[in-house]
């Protein structure tokens, strides 16, 4: 039996994973964290004179409300011996997000998080779950990438993607730590039945108009929600520790995703990409698609998910498309295989 805290439980993969995980039964107590109320999807969970689900709201990407969580009689009784790191993903697209002692929030709340891992002596797992958007890109549609694959170190990388590259390389650093066993899930674009698309730096946000680069067409990996979720409950139980590409089924043009995801992209020149998103910017806006004229949204790629299967035993077990809704309208659904 293990017991779990998980992160940003309050986020819509972070509600999928508590229930995931809520009916395991090798899991006996979960933790949430989140920065809002609890959901009222966790309702249910709480019944009874001792419920398995305990919330706490806490700032991540502070020290202060972080050891204070790690240091509480609440967490204590929960007697967590494991964690995992969710990051943020429910709020606007990560290039607004605030700076935190000149570090990027998602990129503050991972350094605090593993710290505080670190040093509790009650954890003995940590699961987290990055990007595959930290990978350096060739020309090309045919880029097929495994977990040695370069990162971009690139300067001139855009600011959302330096934050994943600096998450993905914070807890790269601890995989081979004797005490604490650390798993890093890298995942594409993040898909659930609706429209709603998570950790993708062009569809990230409301749905509306994107602007692309004209002349490119980049192949999306794709994941479900569902997947996600299944994937870190097989890292939790699994007794590997190292770096593992996650990915579902499919992998389809950024264009035809956009429009499934109720965001059109409308291709325009390279140069006049590149010069409105440096006017936004000026502005202190970003401009969505902006980052596109960069590899990483430019050229496409799959995920080599090889070694998960092999060490995690995990297999997708969703496919993501359109369907009909009852009014007949198209809607986007991931569905059981």
């Amino acid at each position: 039996m293990t017991s779990v805290l998980v992160t940003h439980a309050d986020e819509p993969l972070g509600r999928r994973l508590v229930k995931t995980l809520y009916h395991d039964p090798e899991v006996e107590t979960l933790l949430a964290v989140g920065d809002g109320p609890a959901p009222r999807a966790f309702d249910h969970f709480f019944a009874g004179s001792d419920p398995r689900l305990v919330y706490a709201r806490v700032d991540l990407a502070k020290h202060r409300p972080v050891s204070d969580l790690f240091h509480s009689s609440r967490f204590r009784e929960a007697q967590i011996d494991t964690a995992i790191h969710l990051p943020r993903h429910g709020a606007p697209a990560a290039e607004s997000a605030p700076i935190v002692s000149g570090l990027a929030e998602r990129t503050a709340e991972a350094r605090l998080v593993l710290q505080n891992c670190l040093e509790c002596p009650s954890i003995q797992n940590l699961v987290a779950v990055g990007s595959a958007f930290v990978y350096r890109l060739p020309p090309g549609n045919a880029n097929r990438l495994d977990e040695e694959s370069e990162l971009d170190l690139d300067p001139d990388v855009p600011g959302v993607i330096r934050s994943w590259i600096d998450c993905d390389m914070i807890f790269h650093g601890e995989v081979h730590n004797d005490r604490l066993r650390v798993v890093l899930l890298r995942v594409p674009t993040v898909v659930a039945s609706g429209g709603y698309v998570y950790l993708n730096p062009f569809l990230e946000g409301r749905p509306g108009i994107r602007l692309r680069n004209a002349g490119y067409d980049p192949i999306c990996a794709l994941v479900s929600d569902k997947d996600v979720a299944r994937a870190a409950r097989a890292a939790v139980h699994s007794t590997r520790s190292g770096i593992y590409n996650v990915a579902g089924l499919e992998a389809v043009p950024l264009s035809v995703l956009a429009r499934w995801t109720g965001r059109p992209s409308f291709p325009v020149p390279g140069p006049l990409l590149s010069w409105a998103g440096a006017a936004a910017r000026a502005l202190g806006q970003e401009l969505p698609g902006a980052g596109a004229a960069r590899p990483h949204l430019r050229y496409g790629f799959t995920l080599d998910t090889r070694r998960a299967e092999r060490e995690l035993a995990f297999r997708p077990s969703h496919r993501i498309g359109l369907a009909r809704a009852g009014d007949g309208a198209l809607t986007l659904e991931t569905a059981a295989v």
